[in-house]
């Protein structure tokens, strides 16, 4: 199966980004690809309550996820829209919440992003995703045509127990959208998926923001980029570099079952005592 992998560099104008995104998910489905991922918060970055309140739409209404509906119908692929930031009918907050759209334009899984991305990474650089957003509070698996799918966002990848559960639970698939942090992306994305893929025997799909990302606030968010393609043995298939593009890989769903036999982590719990 050919897989696809997004990498867009979004602002917090979600009309720009849908016509740029619509025209790379042509370019893939014309490229041959069956299955097509997009990054966390496709429609919107922006950390501007303000600005999140303009444009953002609740899910019945939101156009991203209508016309990314349509355009899986159209050129019968699936597509996993990474994330979008989408207004709550009873929160004055927002969710962070990812679809999977099969080939007739109809979504089969959605998943709220369960850990939210609180963090100080400097005195001028921190992040309080709890403030703007609801947290989700159960896992989601996709049954597709070609297998089982574990669902989650971005901050999510550094709790291991997630994937081991999703893993168990029959995923041979895992897809960690995001919009990393440069700083935390230089040091840890590539390990972090890499570890995930590992740890599970699974495939991970990475499709992320990067660059500079263009809003109405003054100071630009950054993303680190690198969008990648894991095989369940920890290899690097496609890795996207800093630029928006698409990246590729031929997945062969066999290899999950073969992993796991040569090294069989993922079946074998001993129960322990904590100290």
């Amino acid at each position: 199966m050919k897989v696809a992998a997004l990498q867009l560099c979004a602002s917090d104008d979600p009309v720009a980004n849908l016509a740029h995104t619509l025209s790379m998910v042509q370019q893939a489905s014309e490229a041959g690809a069956q299955f097509i991922a997009t990054p966390e918060v496709t429609n919107c970055v922006s950390s501007s309550r303000r600005r999140q309140n303009k444009v953002l739409a609740l899910q019945e209404n939101d156009q991203t996820l209508a016309a990314m509906c349509t355009a899986a119908a159209r050129f019968g692929v699936w597509i996993s829209v990474g994330s979008l930031a989408l207004k709550l009918p009873d929160d004055d907050r927002f969710t962070n919440r990812s679809f999977m759209i099969d080939p007739s334009g109809q979504i089969v899984a959605q998943y709220d992003k369960i850990h939210m991305f609180d963090v100080t990474l400097s005195e001028t650089e921190q992040y309080r995703e709890s403030d703007g957003y609801r947290a989700g509070d159960h896992a989601v698996i996709a049954d597709t045509a070609f297998g089982r799918i574990g669902m989650t966002i971005c901050y999510d990848i550094r709790f291991p127990h997630l994937y081991r559960g999703l893993a168990k639970s029959g995923a041979s698939i895992l897809l960690i959208p995001a919009a990393f942090a440069q700083p935390t992306g230089r040091a840890h994305w590539e390990v972090l998926l890499r570890a995930r893929a590992i740890e599970t025997g699974c495939y991970v799909i990475a499709a992320a923001q990067t660059g500079e990302h263009q809003t109405s606030q003054r100071r630009p968010r950054k993303t680190y980029g690198h969008s990648m393609i894991v095989s369940p043995w920890g290899e690097i298939m496609a890795d996207a570099g800093e630029d928006q593009g698409i990246i590729y890989a031929d997945l062969d769903l066999s290899l999950v079952e073969s992993t796991r036999a040569r090294v069989p982590s993922i079946l074998s719990n001993q129960s322990f005592s904590e100290p």
